[in-house]
């Protein structure tokens, strides 16, 4: 968007919520709980995945070279390769944060609390934008990997679908900040970060129009 922090009040929005980062994981887990589409397609995708993976891990017993140990070991390379893609998600999180006109962007980890972010600082961002910008990566990535399974071995076929698995579950920030917008979709909710404090702030207005009907 096209306005600065400053002019949010000025222009009719009032401020619904402020996340301090690091209570990031119980406000994902607030609106994880709620019934918005966002948080339906994000379960539904575990399931689906969660089902290939147990898919792939019983195929390989028909494999002559069948072993449980390389099996597992194939599983666990997954999820590896998952945790190694970390930067890249950020990075594409990054990447279509400057597609949306963001300049100051930067990073904000908490191993503690396990959570990654890419920051735009002082950027507004509506929810048309904020939606590039979460959908980003799980798109990219999960495109890529879907891809890689049509081409893998058998063996390698459990690996891909096991990345595919934990970076789905690793999308819950994504999900649960997108699951906040849709469920406060009536408010015209827009975002910014204040890198320097480390809080997001969230605004919102409701239009007159429609209260006057």
């Amino acid at each position: 968007m096209k306005i600065k922090p400053d002019e949010l009040t000025d222009n009719g929005y009032v401020l619904l919520d402020q996340l301090e980062h690091k209570e990031l994981v119980p406000f994902i887990r607030i609106y994880m709980k709620k019934r918005t589409k966002y948080s339906v397609f994000y379960y539904l995708s575990n399931f689906i995945v969660f089902a290939l993976v147990g898919y792939f891990f019983i195929q390989g017993y028909n494999l002559p070279d069948h072993s449980f140990g390389d099996r597992f070991t194939h599983f666990s390379y997954g999820l590896a390769i998952a945790f190694a893609l970390l930067p890249l998600h950020e990075y594409i999180h990054v990447l279509a944060y400057k597609s949306q006109g963001a300049t100051n962007t930067s990073y904000d980890a908490n191993l503690k609390k396990f959570y990654f972010m890419a920051l735009a600082d002082k950027f507004v961002a509506n929810k048309k934008e904020f939606e590039i910008v979460a959908l980003a990566p799980f798109i990219v990535i999960t495109t890529t990997l879907v891809i890689l399974l049509f081409v893998a071995n058998a063996n390698w076929t459990l690996t891909i679908s096991s990345v595919l698995l934990a970076h789905t579950a690793m999308c819950s920030g994504d999900f649960g900040l997108l699951s906040y917008f849709e469920f406060n979709k009536e408010k015209q909710t827009v975002t910014f970060d204040d890198v320097e404090n480390k809080i997001s702030y969230f605004y919102g207005r409701i239009d007159k129009r429609k209260t006057t009907s």
